[in-house]
């Protein structure tokens, strides 16, 4: 028997829109719905949206995995035409009107695509399973408590090789999220392991930074990659600029050029391509697995189906011919955009989308941190300030807010990380090759 809430949902007589992913497009979508003359489901096989640009901060010890993540039963239950259900789309039946999810089928008038991205391993299967990644709270956990085991399993060890190849961390890539986990994990040298594991050497312990570029922060200015760089060699970080891993077997970190570097952690964070759902296949560039929309963010082909965010591809901007870059405020306004062009009177002209860049910013450090906004471009202390107070009101909910705010006061007072509790040790799986399809001989 439905409630009487449900039964109110079901009975208004509004479009139904399914929006797939809270992200920041699917939330932000949804939030400009609210008490709009449409019924909302959103669509997650979480049941909350996770704050992606404070992963690293999870993955150190730093933030606990509820400081950022948010319920989104919070968010919707004040929302009488909007629900949400948790489960794993499927796939999309365009010719039905409806996705097809673990649960069952979901019809709708209006689909929106806002499932953003996912590790990017361009085809290496074997480094894929090897490395860890940096996208889920799940992964920022794991990448928590293995290196917190690789410091108690260093004290074990009596042999210099052997404990210096449990204390090299490799990060595979220097954009935002590897930059800022560099510098996350060098200020845990200075810190954590010298004050706390004082049976080993903490100058052991080496950060290595590896980028295929000529610079960290590619899509910063040269004067953002310039600090950011001195910033990391500050703090002890070895940068390894064009340089291409090519393999890694849980052990030995192989690049391009022959050369080889020992260690048991590699975190990959060189790239990533959108996370489409099948049967848009009609709409799918290929390489960047994102899915091809026009100017009002519908999906190439289609009348009632949308992508918004890192899963978008929009090539009709001037100013963006390859797309709009992967980031949150690209998402985040085109939600906003498409929310009002969905409610525009019937027969109004819709707008186009037109990006406005708000600038970028990076930390590396207490400290330290660099700023691109417009032409103005600069790195420091007030940098640091600047990003802190923006990704602090970024954040969902006055609570995780709150609680950011206290666990960064510790750590700034204390200088020490919050959280270094092995509460769900990380166990490595082994790599096994997979065998090739055809007829068995003999």
């Amino acid at each position: 028997m439905k409630t009487p809430e449900r039964a109110a949902f079901d009975a208004l007589p509004h479009p139904t829109v399914v929006v797939v992913g809270g992200g920041f497009a699917g939330l932000e979508f949804i939030k400009r719905l609210a008490g709009k003359p449409y019924k909302v489901i959103l669509l997650d096989k979480n049941n909350y949206h996770c704050f992606q640009p404070l992963l690293y901060q999870v993955a150190t010890g730093s933030l606990g995995a509820d400081n950022i993540a948010h319920p989104f039963r919070r968010t919707v239950g004040p929302m009488p035409n909007v629900i949400y259900r948790m489960g794993e789309v499927l796939r999309v039946l365009p010719e039905e009107n409806c996705v097809e999810t673990d649960h069952g089928k979901v019809a709708y008038d209006h689909l929106v695509i806002a499932t953003g991205t996912v590790t990017n391993f361009f085809g290496n299967q074997r480094i894929a399973h090897e490395a860890m990644q940096l996208k889920s709270i799940n992964q920022a956990l794991d990448i928590r408590s293995d290196f917190l085991q690789e410091f108690e399993a260093a004290v074990y060890l009596d042999d210099e090789h052997a404990q210096r190849q449990r204390l090299n961390f490799v990060i595979v890539g220097g954009g935002p999220s590897g930059v800022e986990l560099a510098g996350a994990l060098a200020e845990i040298r200075k810190t954590i392991l010298k004050h706390e594991f004082r049976e080993v050497e903490n100058q052991r312990m080496q950060i290595h930074l590896i980028d295929s570029g000529d610079a960290v922060l590619g899509n910063f200015s040269p004067k953002a990659q310039q600090l950011s760089r001195a910033f990391l060699e500050e703090l002890g970080v070895n940068v390894k600029l064009n340089t291409l891993v090519t393999d890694y077997d849980g052990k030995t970190v192989t690049f391009k050029d022959g050369s080889t570097l020992q260690s048991t952690t590699v975190i990959w964070t060189a790239g990533v391509k959108g996370a489409p759902v099948q049967g848009l296949e009609a709409a799918l560039e290929e390489r960047p697995a994102r899915l091809r929309t026009d100017a009002f963010n519908r999906l190439e082909g289609c009348t009632n189906i949308y992508a918004l965010g890192d899963v978008a591809l929009d090539r009709s901007d001037p100013k963006w011919p390859k797309g709009h870059p992967q980031v949150a405020p690209v998402a985040i306004q085109q939600a906003t955009h498409l929310a009002k062009n969905l409610l525009r009177k019937p027969g109004e002209a819709w707008v186009p989308f037109a990006y406005r860049d708000k600038g970028s910013m990076a930390t590396i450090g207490r400290y330290k941190a660099v700023v691109d906004f417009g032409k103005l471009k600069f790195g420091g202390p007030i940098a640091w300030f600047l990003w802190l107070f923006v990704h602090l009101m970024s954040i969902v909910g006055f609570r995780s807010r709150v609680m950011v705010l206290t666990h960064w006061a510790w750590k700034y007072l204390s200088w020490k990380n919050t959280i270094r509790l092995i509460i769900r040790p990380y166990v490595r799986k082994e790599y096994k090759v997979a065998e090739p399809v055809g007829e068995k001989v003999g």
